[in-house]
């Protein structure tokens, strides 16, 4: 992993301007600038992992503690009744381009289905 901070790491300490919806000791949630639903949070480790496997490897603790965040922010967003989505992109291929894991958590309107794009 590269010693270059990264966008979120930025945003974490402040030097880039976010929307914050949620903070712990642990994790970040602020909104999406590009949103593809409703509500669109994401939900950071405060500690830099490459990915969701890499998280769950090195600290298992730190992956529940965003599942917790996730949670937490579905309810701030009145979203935790109706349903919302918790999804983590592994890699170029599944959509990541920041490598520091996040979750991006999805809700407030219904969402379609997910997998290989339409042609």
């Amino acid at each position: 992993m590269s010693d270059a901070e990264t966008l979120f790491e930025r945003i974490i300490a402040g030097e880039i301007p976010s929307d914050k919806v949620y903070e712990t000791e642990t994790t970040f949630a602020f909104r999406d600038i590009q949103p593809q639903a409703r509500v669109h949070v994401l939900v950071v480790p405060k500690k830099r992992y490459r990915n969701v496997a890499e998280l769950a490897a090195g600290d298992p603790q730190l992956l529940a503690d965003m599942l917790t965040t996730a949670a937490k922010v579905a309810e701030l967003e009145g979203i935790a009744e109706s349903g919302y989505r918790v999804v983590f992109n592994t890699d170029s291929d599944a959509g990541q381009t920041v490598f520091h894991v996040h979750a991006h958590v999805l809700g407030g309107e219904q969402l379609g289905f997910f997998g290989r794009l339409a042609k």
